[in-house]
C-alpha cells in the first residue's frame, strides 16, 4: 500500500513538472516579445528618475515583494550595480489594514498609486486571473496620472485589456501561471540591468 501511494505521488509530481516545463516552452512564443518590451519600459522609467510600483494579491503579492527586492538589492550577487527604485504596494500592513477597514479593500493599491506615483513611474499589476478588482483599480488610477502600466496575468481577464503592455501566461492553472510569472519576473530584472548597466 505504501509503495502504491508513493508511486501515485511520484506520478503526480512528474506530471506537474512536465506541464510546468511545457508551459514555459509555450511562453517563449506567447510572452517573449511583450516581456522584452516591458523590460525596456521599466528601464526607460528608471533612467529618467521614475520607479517601479508593484501590486497583486496572495501569491502575486509575494511576487511583488520578491521582484521589488531583486531590483533594490540585486538579481545576481556576481553582478554588482546600484539599487533600482521599486516599491511593492503590498507590504505596508498598517496602511493596508487601515484603508481596508475604513474604506474598502478594492482601493488599497489605487490609493497608494495616487499618493506615491508620478508620471515617470511604471506600475506592474500581477493577477493570475486578470480580474483582481484592486489591481484593476490601481491600473485605472495609474492611467489618470499618466503612469505606464504592465499586466502580468494568465489567460483572459480584464487586466490585460487595459494595460499598456500585457504579459499573459498561456494557462488557466493558477499554480503553473505563478511558476511562469516567477520566471518572467527574473527575466524582467535581468533585462533592466542589461539596458541600464551593460553597453555591449
Amino acid at each position: 500500500m505504501q509503495f502504491k501511494i508513493k508511486s501515485q505521488l511520484q506520478q503526480q509530481a512528474k506530471e506537474h513538472l512536465l506541464e510546468s516545463a511545457a508551459l514555459k516552452r509555450r511562453m517563449v512564443d506567447r510572452c517573449l516579445d511583450d516581456t522584452i518590451l516591458a523590460g525596456k519600459l521599466i528601464a526607460d522609467s528608471l533612467q529618467v528618475g521614475g520607479k517601479l510600483l508593484l501590486c497583486g494579491n496572495g501569491g502575486s503579492a509575494a511576487d511583488c515583494q520578491h521582484l521589488a527586492s531583486e531590483f533594490v538589492n540585486c538579481l545576481n550577487k556576481d553582478f554588482q550595480r546600484p539599487g533600482l527604485a521599486a516599491i511593492a504596494l503590498t507590504t505596508d500592513t498598517s496602511f493596508l489594514t487601515a484603508y481596508a477597514n475604513d474604506c474598502n479593500f478594492e482601493g488599497i493599491f489605487s490609493r497608494q498609486v495616487e499618493t506615491l506615483g508620478k508620471s515617470e513611474d511604471v506600475l506592474l499589476g500581477i493577477s493570475t486571473s486578470g480580474n483582481s478588482a484592486n489591481v484593476i483599480q490601481a491600473m485605472k488610477a495609474a492611467k489618470e496620472i499618466g503612469i505606464s502600466t504592465i499586466a502580468l496575468t494568465g489567460s483572459g481577464g480584464v487586466l490585460a485589456e487595459i494595460a499598456d503592455i500585457a504579459i499573459a501566461v498561456p494557462s488557466t492553472n493558477t499554480q503553473h501561471i505563478q511558476e511562469g510569472h516567477l520566471a518572467i519576473e527574473h527575466i524582467l530584472c535581468r533585462l533592466v540591468e542589461q539596458h541600464l548597466f551593460e553597453t555591449a
